[in-house]
């Protein structure tokens, strides 16, 4: 249907009609960009949110479970989410708004061409008009004084007392005004024929075709809005693929999440090496009663191992204070930290194993930089001998020989550390050694310390010494007798000794409670280690205190009272 034939009368409508579509255009446009103002604050928001639950720790100091791993790989298909919102924002920034930015300005000058050209056609017709309506209204005005000077011939002509000059005159006047009125018809008559043929082709040629291209431009203006309203859905989804993959990351990372890895991590991040402790030996306090009855009524220790104990059994301590074990734990306060060492000595065996192997691993790897440094540089230095217009091979060699510096450094620092681990290594064994010895000569744990503070012990046991090692016998300072002990003492009484020690390392003391030992120094053991790492021990000279368990290799006495510790 066309706007030429169907709306030739409606110029003003379609004149408002293109300007609202114009208008039409620019309000979708502003949709647009305030649509994709959306997309960008939420991609912002998106990655400020990934960056304030990102680790800001190194990813060596990061947990390795995989509930956290798992976290950050959620984070991480997060971010790229975030990005493809990013790319929403652009594609609908230059595939729709811009493009509907500068339609509009191209529709406004295209309107405006084609409504001037309407203008301009209405004008000339209304010129064609005017100078008819004018021709018209002369030729009208001549008729009438060619009427009146036909009037007044005709009256002159009848009245006889009219001279003939006036006659004659009046008739020359009438035929002067018909002649004019011809004449004005004639150019009447060409005006009116050209105001019609003129009018013929307005409106049938001229705005027709001007109306037409108005029609062209909205309905162009209509294809043009369907295919921004297109763009606008494939700016999205153009992306739908790879957020798709994004969320099945994060699918993935989710049954990527293993409990019992998780444990195994637990245990093998905490896990210190200590051997648990024995149990607890039968203490029978029956065995010095008189017995009036059947030894079955008097005891619950079976009549055979009664037999084998002789009948006898050390008294118990009824003055020892209750909570003395308690007050004497740390005299010095809280637990004082062990320093920081090179060799991670100051950690437990397991730790300081797995220190050890990781810092191994990463001397090995600056290791194989400095390598792959110093071979590129070599190369560099071949291609300047055979082409010394590239540069100069002994500027090369200042940074080559502090390459080869380094790597000495670094590889003697890895063997310092791999035999710190074969010591290691060497000692776990050695004590995996000690302790299947005591399992195999002991049927009952020692005695140890009881929760109270009292010493207890099993007069059971047999007589046993580490095979792997001699204890070292003090000149002057014999072995105490177990029963030296056994008769009552007071608060003052010093601890027993249970065993003693020898300092595989120099340990300076200086924290309060703590006591200065030398390597290969030997001291008595007068409370054995609770689980905290700390042994408390006694010099020759009397001083009491603390010293780090994994500082010592530790013997214990026949008979002594207290489990073993071997660490």
């Amino acid at each position: 249907m066309s706007w030429g034939t169907e709306l030739w009368d409606q110029f003003d409508n379609l004149d408002k009609h293109t300007q609202w579509g114009i208008d039409f255009v620019e309000r979708y446009a502003k949709f647009v960009k305030e649509r994709l103002d959306i997309e960008q604050n939420y991609a912002k928001q998106l990655r400020n949110l990934v960056k304030k639950y990102c680790p800001k720790r190194s990813k060596e100091e990061e947990p390795r479970f995989t509930s956290c791993v798992s976290f950050y790989s959620i984070l991480h298909e997060l971010n790229d989410y975030a990005g493809q919102r990013e790319l929403v924002a652009e594609e609908m920034a230059l595939k729709v708004y811009s493009e509907l930015m500068r339609y509009s300005q191209d529709l406004k000058g295209e309107r405006k061409h084609h409504l001037q050209e309407g203008r301009k056609a209405q004008q000339f017709l209304d010129q064609c008009w005017k100078q008819m309506d004018n021709s018209k209204k002369k030729f009208e005005r001549e008729c009438k004084e060619a009427e009146k000077s036909q009037n007044t011939y005709e009256r002159l002509d009848n009245d006889i007392n009219a001279t003939k000059s006036e006659v004659e005159k009046a008739k020359g006047q009438f035929y002067l005004r018909t002649h004019m009125a011809d004449e004005s018809k004639n150019e009447y008559a060409a005006q009116l024929q050209n105001f019609n043929a003129e009018q013929w082709k307005h409106f049938n040629n001229a705005i027709p075709h001007i109306f037409k291209n108005l029609q062209n431009m909205d309905e162009r203006r209509t294809v043009k809005l369907g295919e921004t309203y297109r763009s606008f859905a494939e700016a999205e989804r153009k992306v739908i693929p790879i957020i798709s993959k994004c969320l099945d990351g994060m699918v993935s990372a989710a049954k990527a999440v293993d409990e019992r890895k998780d444990s195994a991590i637990v245990v093998e991040s905490f896990k210190s090496g200590f051997e648990p402790p024995g149990d607890f030996p039968f203490e029978d306090y029956s065995q010095n009663l008189s017995r009036t009855g059947s030894d079955g009524t008097i005891s619950n220790t079976p009549k055979g191992e009664r037999e084998r104990d002789g009948g006898s059994a050390p008294r118990s301590d009824p003055k020892h204070p209750i909570g003395r074990a308690k007050n004497k734990l740390w005299l010095f306060g809280k637990k004082p930290k062990a320093p920081s060492l090179e060799d991670f000595s100051h950690l437990p065996p397991e730790q300081r194993r797995k220190k050890l192997l990781q810092r191994i691993d990463e001397l090995n790897k600056e290791l194989q930089k400095e390598v792959d440094q110093r071979d590129g540089l070599n190369k560099m230095k071949d291609v300047y001998e055979k082409n010394p217009q590239m540069g100069d091979p002994s500027s090369l060699q200042p940074k080559i020989s502090e390459t080869i510096c380094n790597m000495e450094k670094l590889r003697s620092e890895i063997h310092r550390h791999e035999s710190w681990l074969s010591e290691v290594e060497g000692k776990q064994s050695s004590r995996g050694d000690r302790r299947h010895s005591v399992d195999n000569h002991h049927q009952t744990p020692q005695g140890r310390e009881s929760p109270e503070g009292s010493y207890t012990e099993d007069t059971s046991q047999e007589h046993h010494t580490p095979h792997h090692r001699s204890a070292p016998a003090k000149p002057g300072n014999p072995n105490p007798d177990p029963h030296e002990f056994d008769d009552e003492f007071d608060d003052d009484d010093p601890l027993p000794v249970i065993g003693h020690c020898k300092a595989l390392y120099s340990f300076d003391g200086q924290n309060e409670g703590t006591l200065v030992m030398a390597e290969d120094e030997i001291l008595y053991i007068i409370e054995e280690d609770k689980g905290d790492g700390w042994t408390r021990a006694r010099k020759q000279s009397g001083e009491e205190g603390y010293v780090p368990t994994s500082y010592v290799e530790i013997t214990m006495e026949k008979n002594s009272k207290g489990a073993v510790t071997y660490i």
